[in-house]
């Protein structure tokens, strides 16, 4: 069976284990990388972490954003919103109906 993960700081992930998703909280780069690295190859279906790890991490996570599994998905973390997780959605739905679906004229 496919699990949830949610990877950033503590402060802006630890609500999701009321949830019940296997939450990874980290603090230095070199941990992120590993527990991501950990996490993309284990059972993971869908990971999800927040936007300023992920723009920590661009490099490493592009080497999975064309794989079907896992979905990485960019969340808003206590320090705000970078707009970066919008983009990705907005960028993927573009890819798949082939137009902007909020433009609008």
């Amino acid at each position: 069976m496919y699990k949830i993960a949610v990877i950033g700081d503590y402060d802006s992930i630890y609500g999701f284990a009321a949830l019940g998703l296997d939450t990874f909280p980290v603090s230095r780069l070199e941990e992120a990388e590993k527990t991501f690295l950990k996490l993309v190859s284990s059972e993971y279906a869908v990971i999800y972490i927040t936007e300023a790890l992920a723009e920590k991490l661009e490099r490493i996570i592009a080497k999975y954003k064309e794989q079907l599994m896992p979905s990485i998905i960019l969340i808003p973390g206590i320090s705000g919103n970078t707009g970066k997780g919008v983009e990705g959605v907005k960028k993927s739905v573009e890819q798949a109906v082939g137009s902007d679906i909020l433009f609008s004229n």
